[in-house]
């Protein structure tokens, strides 16, 4: 048994925002992947991921939902089989490793399954991620359900808020010198602790201001300016983002960064952002020249995402 494979994704713009209604863009990312395979004998991660699907399986049995239900025979046989899922996907790394694993359950064992053949209305879309959060709040405890949508649907997303979500078409990639990359923290983050420090923050009403007026702001100015390829002024916006950030969401940046973070700021050799939730994993970079950027961070290890 092989099942089809579950891409990794990158939330552009858009971590935090999106829990409060604002506008995130989501892009697949085909460097990393998953899907669901099975093995007579299973050792190390297999091993692992065969007891969580275990435990997964429980926790879809146990969902009481009128919107979704599953083949929960097959489903425990495939388990007791061997099942597994194969990923390259790093856990913790903010690129969607759960979102990938939910994919492949939903799109093997859910019963009326919307298809990405079908014409993908806005209820279908909804009723998708609404299934999807679901399913993976089993992982994080809360899930948008946005992550598996776009392993699932693999097109770019763009949520214009908790109601009203689209596919959107992304500028083609140019052979140009600007990029956004990732640059690895080489630090594990856990989504849960960083959404509670966020959802305590908002509790304080300059905080709240400071989203609603700044952070989300730059935001949708970013993802307009991405998506109308308006590259210039996504670079001031990006930069301007990047502050905000750095001056309010500081617990979410791995403090052996910050430094790095503000270097980027002052010399515009590259602009960071957070990459999911933070805390570890993957930091976001944009950089209008990334021979310059990669100089910069020369003792960093980077990765190309997309090109301008």
């Amino acid at each position: 048994m092989k099942g089809p494979l579950f891409y990794a994704k990158i939330l552009l713009f858009g971590e935090y925002g999106i829990i409060k209604d604002s506008k995130g863009l989501a892009i697949p990312f085909s460097s990393y992947k998953g899907a669901l395979k099975s093995a007579r004998n299973l050792t190390g991660e297999a091993k692992k991921s065969n007891e969580s699907l275990a435990n997964f399986y429980t926790y879809l049995a146990n969902l009481n939902s009128n919107t979704v239900s599953f083949d929960l025979d097959s489903l425990k046989n495939d388990i007791d089989d061997g099942m597994y899922f194969d990923s390259s996907i790093p856990q913790g790394y903010g690129v969607g490793s759960s979102g990938a694993l939910v994919a492949s359950i939903y799109d093997k064992y859910a019963n009326n399954k919307i298809t990405i053949l079908e014409n993908l209305t806005r209820d279908k879309l909804l009723t998708l991620k609404q299934i999807f959060s679901l399913m993976e709040s089993f992982f994080h405890g809360k899930s948008s359900g946005l992550d598996p949508l776009n392993s699932y649907l693999s097109l770019p997303i763009l949520i214009n808020s908790k109601e009203h979500i689209e596919p959107a078409g992304i500028p083609s990639q140019k052979e140009g010198k600007g990029a956004v990359f990732l640059l690895d923290s080489e630090q594990i983050g856990e989504t849960e602790p960083m959404v509670n420090i966020f959802m305590n923050k908002m509790k304080n009403e300059g905080f709240r201001k400071m989203v609603s007026e700044e952070f989300a702001t730059h935001t949708d100015a970013c993802i307009e300016d991405f998506l109308q390829g308006n590259v210039k002024s996504l670079f001031g916006n990006v930069k301007k983002l990047s502050k905000v950030v750095l001056a309010n969401f500081k617990p979410m940046i791995p403090t052996a960064f910050h430094k790095v973070w503000e270097q980027g700021i002052q010399t515009n050799d590259y602009y960071l952002k957070l990459c999911g939730s933070g805390g570890g994993g993957y930091i976001l970079g944009f950089t209008e020249d990334y021979e310059k950027a990669k100089n910069s961070l020369k003792d960093y290890k980077l990765e190309l995402v997309y090109r301008f």
